[in-house]
């Protein structure tokens, strides 16, 4: 059944251009890929400008996120936190040095290797992370809020399966780490 105009978005518009240039390529996965894809890039100016009211960009966040979120004594050795950022080390070393200036985490000895530092949060590090999560997801229940409440509930069952689906084909292809978020 053709969509009319008022009830297509985005990728309806784009897949029909497609269909013109390219009739026999389908364009089935931009349904479903490319409107999660289309969600995330609407929804990121708001996610950013939340972290800079609280002086953090968001590869900052993700770091005194994932401290905080892993429970006391919120320290996590730099290897964790890469694998579970999936960043390069050097981008987190990177990081580091600019979240340990500002006074957010601090750098203690490892409880499993005397030798190296684990990444620890600081009371203010643990404040600040709090505080802009807990805006982010106000601002996100409310970018959401209109949307059936059922709905929601299943949409979200579905794309868990889907991100399961695809982390699984995934990590046949490649060699990197599996995601543990």
């Amino acid at each position: 059944m053709a969509r009319t105009q008022k009830t297509q978005d985005h990728i309806d518009r784009a897949r029909a251009q497609w269909a013109r240039q390219l009739p026999d390529l389908d364009t089935g996965p931009m349904e479903v890929l490319g409107r999660i894809y289309r969600l995330s890039r609407l929804v990121t100016p708001s996610i950013e400008a939340t972290f800079a009211s609280f002086n953090l960009d968001r590869g900052e966040f993700d770091v005194v996120a994932t401290l905080l979120r892993s429970g006391p004594p919120h320290r996590l050795t730099p290897t964790e936190l890469y694998r579970s950022l999936m960043i390069a080390s050097g981008s987190l070393t990177h990081r580091l040095g600019r979240l340990e200036k500002a006074g957010l985490i601090k750098r203690v000895p490892s409880d499993n290797d005397g030798r190296s530092l684990a990444v620890q949060l600081t009371d203010e590090g643990a404040r600040r992370a709090e505080a802009a999560f807990r805006q982010d997801m106000a601002n996100e229940a409310e970018a959401i809020a209109g949307f059936d409440p059922d709905k929601k509930a299943q949409l979200a069952g579905l794309l868990r399966e889907l991100n399961l689906a695809v982390e699984a084909h995934l990590s046949g292809k490649t060699t990197g780490e599996p995601t543990q978020d």
